[in-house]
């Protein structure tokens, strides 16, 4: 079996998001010999990038499945074209309004029913709400992609978060609901102060200035982010939304459960288009390797960017952090990174380039 993943460019100037498409089987066979799949959507654009792609190099106009794996624009808009124009068998995408009955005592408002709280979710919740309706009208079956349903999207494509009970945790904490009780988490809206000039730091090979991040630098709707692991024969790719720390380790306990060890993993998208509040070196110890790793270049990381996200997205802490590790370091930045194996060639296609280390990193 084969596969082929393409990682599209999404935004322009200093915003991005994700949007991937990807399929594995006999990719020289027929279209029943293999199953297609899409992980967000990016933007609208970015959405009828996606269909022209698919069309295009998978050569079929059917999606076996689509995956929101979270509520935010930049990620889920898109879908709502891939719904649109082309035949989606299953839609896998969380539905907050859902678990209202199982939250409900979470907030304190004692006056709150089940009904007005799954009234104030979908109000939110716009871009979710569109993908259900658009959904709902075409007949495409909706299935919540948690780590508890085993099976969700098959043996090559695994879930590994949320769980049910880690997603439910997270839905009081989101920006739009109502004011939850203090004491059910630790996660809660992390807002970014205002923009100033980049200052910047001196670093080289043996000074990392990277640090694990702060419980509640990433927002409860991106620490709900569906964490996927795609295998097929032997190769593993670990795809991961905008997940935080939280969320990543839920995603290694859940496969170790599985029998499956992350560490072991060869390609990994970076989470939230390398941001330094989701990853740090402790996640980045046991995904990637130690610094210094002494087996070169067995990783592989691609990070979605915008063309002038630098350098937040991606950080150059996070990016340095990973070449200590021993990866090779890709990001979209306006362009498709596709990567593929036992896949048709695809003409005119020219070798993407990784990242150098950087001298100055940006200061906290």
């Amino acid at each position: 079996m084969g596969y082929e993943v393409d990682f599209m460019p999404v935004g322009e100037g200093k915003r991005g998001g994700d949007a991937i498409s990807l399929r594995y089987g006999n990719l020289n066979g027929d279209r029943k010999e293999q199953i297609v799949v899409v992980i967000d959507g990016g933007t609208k654009e970015s959405g009828e990038k996606l269909v022209a792609n698919i069309n295009q190099w998978y050569k079929t106009n059917e999606v076996d499945y689509a995956v929101s794996t979270h509520l935010h624009a930049d990620h889920s808009s898109g879908l709502s074209v891939v719904l649109e124009k082309m035949k989606v068998k299953k839609l896998l995408m969380h539905r907050p309004w859902n678990h209202a009955s199982d939250i409900k005592n979470f907030f304190q408002n004692g006056r709150l029913t089940v009904t007005g709280l799954k009234d104030s979710l979908k109000a939110s919740l716009e871009n979710s709400c569109e993908l259900e309706k658009i959904a709902q009208r075409k007949g495409i079956p909706i299935v919540e992609p948690f780590s508890d349903n085993a099976g969700v999207i098959g043996d090559s494509l695994v879930v590994l978060s949320p769980s049910v009970k880690f997603y439910e945790a997270l839905l009081p904490h989101y920006v739009e609901t109502p004011e939850a009780k203090e004491p059910v988490g630790v996660f809660e809206k992390f807002y970014e102060g205002a923009k100033e000039a980049v200052r910047w730091l001196q670093e080289n090979w043996g000074i990392e200035t990277l640090k694990d991040p702060e419980e509640n630098k990433v927002n409860a709707e991106n620490n709900s982010s569906v964490v996927l692991l795609l295998r097929v024969d032997g190769n593993q790719i670990l795809f991961t939304g905008d997940a935080g720390v939280e969320a990543l380790n839920e995603a290694i306990a859940k496969a170790s459960s599985l029998g499956i060890d992350l560490s072991k993993v060869s390609r990994i998208q970076i989470p939230h288009h390398g941001s330094k509040h989701n990853v740090g070196p402790t996640i980045l110890n046991y995904l990637i390797g130690p610094k210094n790793n002494e087996e070169k270049k067995l990783k592989t990381v691609y990070i979605s960017v915008p063309k002038e996200g630098d350098p937040k997205h991606p950080s150059r802490k996070v990016v340095n952090a990973l070449k200590r590790r021993g990866a090779d370091v890709y990001v979209t930045k306006g362009n498709t990174l596709h990567h593929w194996i036992d896949a048709p060639e695809r003409a005119g296609w020219n070798s993407a380039v990784p990242l150098g280390f950087y001298n100055e990193v940006e200061e906290d």
